[in-house]
């Protein structure tokens, strides 16, 4: 994969994460804007764990962004971190972040 298309993706990867944990201005997953009207008692105790799972989620996709983009300014961007074998452009195309080939996921 070319460089500048390996960038473009983890850009937009990088940017979709962002906004999703609410560091560019938007409404983020704890913001009283995602709670419902009527949520009390066990209710917010549920939608505060869901959204420290999905924050710890999203946290963990933006640590493998810029492993990603560690990679791609060692030179290594698009191979594999355990084999050195190369991750084809189209899992690459799907999952920027990629750091196994789709059979070495698999054995995982």
């Amino acid at each position: 994969m070319e460089p500048e298309r390996a960038r473009e993706l983890l850009a937009r990867e990088r940017e979709r994460i962002e906004q999703a944990l609410g560091l560019h201005g938007g409404a983020s997953l704890e913001s009283d804007q995602n709670r419902e009207p009527g949520d009390e008692g066990s209710e917010d105790l549920y939608q505060d764990e869901l959204d420290a799972g999905r924050r710890a989620d999203l946290q963990a996709e933006l640590a493998a962004v810029e492993r990603a983009e560690a990679r791609l300014e060692a030179g290594t961007y698009g191979l594999s971190v355990l084999s050195g074998e190369p991750i084809p452009d189209g899992r690459l195309e799907a999952r920027p972040t990629a750091e196994l080939t789709v059979e070495e996921q698999q054995r995982q």
